[in-house]
């Protein structure tokens, strides 16, 4: 493994808590690694965003990638579900699906903290929320989002897969770009009512980190799974 990188298990849906120092060689990882090449729906995702929230990274913007970020996760554990009901018979095969249930569970957790924090951050800075652009047209895009993240892995559960990677890609760049444009954030102390639940970090920064570095294990889970049969 190259010095500075950080070794990651993917595929129990649940990132490892890092240090500061291992946070800091996430951080500089990914600034230093390109971006994925995205497929289309994912470009049309993200201009849409930009035209809904603007380029500028500000927290409401994340809060919305978070509410998003957990749709294709519970598209594909509804479509376990159904396959079971199949094929329960080949218990060989209902254990795969219940582990990735379970995994798909731990992924969607891991992003409900994300959310969360996020949203605790957002009343605590007072920044103006309006219910259209953050409620109703955030649960206009997640409802869209969740029938192309269903309909692409009954098709072909790679291009999914594929759709997932991009995204978390995404956020995870995005995440880590934006601990930079804020070096204040190295000392902004992180206190929250979440943190037994999601973890204890000495900064702001930290805690950015920690998020951008679980996007970035999401999205090596999807790509590991874009090499895999269907519950295999």
């Amino acid at each position: 493994m190259p010095s500075g990188e950080v070794e990651v298990e993917t595929g129990s849906g649940q990132p490892p808590k890092l240090t500061h120092d291992e946070l800091r060689q996430a951080q500089a990882r990914t600034l230093e690694s390109p971006r994925r090449r995205y497929g289309i729906a994912a470009r049309a995702l993200f201009v849409m965003l930009d035209v809904l929230y603007g380029k500028r990274r500000k927290l409401g913007k994340f809060k919305i990638l978070e509410l998003v970020a957990r749709v294709p996760y519970q598209a594909w554990e509804q479509v376990a579900f159904v396959a079971i009901t199949h094929v329960h018979e080949k218990t060989g095969m209902t254990r795969r699906i219940q582990e990735r249930v379970a995994q798909a569970r731990a992924q969607q957790d891991n992003e409900l903290w994300h959310l969360l924090i996020i949203e605790e951050l957002l009343a605590d800075s007072g920044q103006p929320q309006p219910r259209i652009r953050f409620y109703w047209l955030p649960q206009i895009i997640a409802f869209f989002y969740y029938h192309l993240s269903w309909l692409l892995f009954v098709i072909r559960p790679a291009w999914s897969y594929r759709l997932n990677a991009d995204f978390e890609d995404h956020a995870e760049h995005e995440y880590m770009t934006l601990v930079s444009e804020h070096p204040e954030w190295e000392t902004t102390p992180f206190t929250s009512e979440f943190a037994d639940d999601y973890g204890h970090f000495d900064s702001l920064a930290d805690l950015f980190r920690q998020i951008g570095h679980d996007e970035r294990v999401h999205k090596e889970e999807s790509e590991a799974q874009m090499r895999e049969p269907r519950f295999s």
